[in-house]
């Protein structure tokens, strides 16, 4: 398991494009150090500024979906070993009707989400 010095909080970069769901999350997950981002076309550009430990972002987002954005982070160099999760309404089935709960090797966590099912993802995607 990955362990931090006392003052070093997991950094959480949450890209979605739902205003209310990213403040929900910065005022029930505090015990991290979250930025947020709206607008999916500066997600680079904030993972560049603000080092996060964990990506978790939406799949459908206008100007840019989650998984378009999840291939432009895993292509460079800079930001490919930042683990990514899902958090989307919309969970796509297996072929035998059942939720996946991986999307391209990355975590999926359905809306809505609770504090437990985050933290049990950015552990696991954390730690390893």
């Amino acid at each position: 398991m990955k362990t931090w010095p006392f003052s070093h909080r997991t950094k959480i970069l949450a890209v979605d494009d739902e205003c209310g769901f990213t403040r929900l999350l910065k005022l029930a997950a505090n015990h991290y150090e979250i930025r947020t981002e709206n607008d999916p076309l500066r997600a680079m550009e904030a993972a560049a500024e603000f080092h996060p430990d964990i990506i978790l972002m939406d799949r459908y987002m206008p100007k840019m979906s989650g998984d378009s954005l999840a291939r432009s982070f895993e292509a460079h160099p800079k930001f490919q070993h930042i683990p990514i999760a899902f958090v989307t309404a919309t969970v796509p089935r297996d072929d035998d009707g059942r939720m996946c709960t991986h999307l391209n090797g990355h975590p999926i966590l359905m809306k809505p989400v609770s504090i437990d099912e985050i933290d049990r993802c950015v552990r696991e995607c954390v730690s390893s």
